[in-house]
């Protein structure tokens, strides 16, 4: 699966979250180019805070590979990472994160608290930003628009 792909299937994901109700946000992990895990943001229908695609990517790709440490991994995600999925990425080894679209307001990598970024962070990811930002920025504001009127 190439950076194109995955990005392209993690806003997928993020399409599917929205028509959950979801904010939309989706995540693919992949690891020697193979997906792993894909889900997009569930929130709302688990009631649950960290129920955030990157959160549930990461807490399936650890199962399925029988190990805390993604060692090898990349993440892909439609939305710059929280500070909480910064965490969790850091904590998880992820030696890659790919997002479409920056988040200046809540996103923690390029923007905030740049999670990785901190001394008291004890991995650091590569980090790019990739992939279609105008069809992942347009979905945020779509979502957000319809709900304001």
């Amino acid at each position: 699966m190439t950076d194109d792909e995955a990005i392209a299937l993690a806003i997928a994901e993020a399409k599917a979250a929205a028509l959950r109700g979801e904010v939309p946000v989706g995540a693919v992990l992949t690891k020697d180019g193979e997906m792993v895990a894909k889900s997009g943001n569930r929130i709302v229908e688990w009631h649950d805070p960290t129920a955030h695609a990157e959160m549930l990517v990461i807490r399936e790709a650890a199962r399925r590979l029988n190990n805390e440490r993604l060692v090898g991994t990349v993440l892909y995600v439609s939305l710059e990472p929280c500070a909480m999925c910064a965490g969790a990425i850091a904590m998880a080894r992820i030696d890659r994160v790919v997002f479409a679209t920056c988040d200046p307001k809540g996103g923690a990598v390029m923007h905030g608290a740049k999670f990785f970024e901190q001394p008291t962070c004890h991995h650091h990811p590569i980090v790019e930003q990739k992939g279609n930002a105008e069809i992942a920025s347009a979905l945020l504001r779509d979502f957000f628009r319809a709900r304001r009127t």
